[in-house]
């Protein structure tokens, strides 16, 4: 089945550049087309990159070059659930190695500004703890951390209060 919707991603001329180092994170991931504009339009002359067509993990996206208009926010985040500590590990220092930002809670934002949520699955797991303090013991960890720190996660769910 063919996917309905496609985010667009407003870049200020770099999308392309953003596209390739999306693809490059994540397997079945890839850079599918790129549209050069026929004409000159408000945001660049004819023939610049207008549209790249990306899947990012089977995912399909769009980054269009429409100039410095608009920039990206938090409203609006990708989410990678990450299965361990090297994977969580190899994306957050990816993002943020690549002239990227820290943020709280397993948050980063990429150079481009956009945010990313390095989430490894043990948070996701908590949300549905039957255990509502072992939950509240693994977010209170996590509320002080940047980059998750799986163990220190498991440490302080499994640790028995006082």
């Amino acid at each position: 089945m063919t996917q309905k919707i496609t985010p667009v991603l407003w870049f200020n001329m770099n999308g392309q550049e953003a596209a390739e180092f999306y693809t490059s994170l994540l397997p079945d991931s890839r850079i599918d087309k790129v549209i050069h504009a026929s004409t000159d339009t408000p945001s660049g002359p004819k023939g610049y990159p207008m549209v790249i067509d990306f899947t990012l993990a089977g995912q399909k996206y769009a980054a269009l070059n429409g100039g410095p208009h608009f920039t990206p926010n938090e409203a609006v985040s990708f989410q990678i659930v990450t299965e361990d500590q090297e994977e969580t590990d190899r994306l957050w220092n990816a993002i943020v190695g690549n002239g990227g930002q820290e943020a709280p809670c397993g948050w980063c934002k990429d150079k481009w500004g956009f945010s990313w949520q390095i989430t490894p699955r043990i948070l996701l797991d908590l949300l549905v703890d039957s255990d509502a303090a072992r939950a509240e013991r693994g977010f209170k960890a996590m509320l002080q951390m940047k980059k998750i720190d799986i163990a220190a996660i498991e440490a302080a769910i499994d640790s028995v209060p006082a």
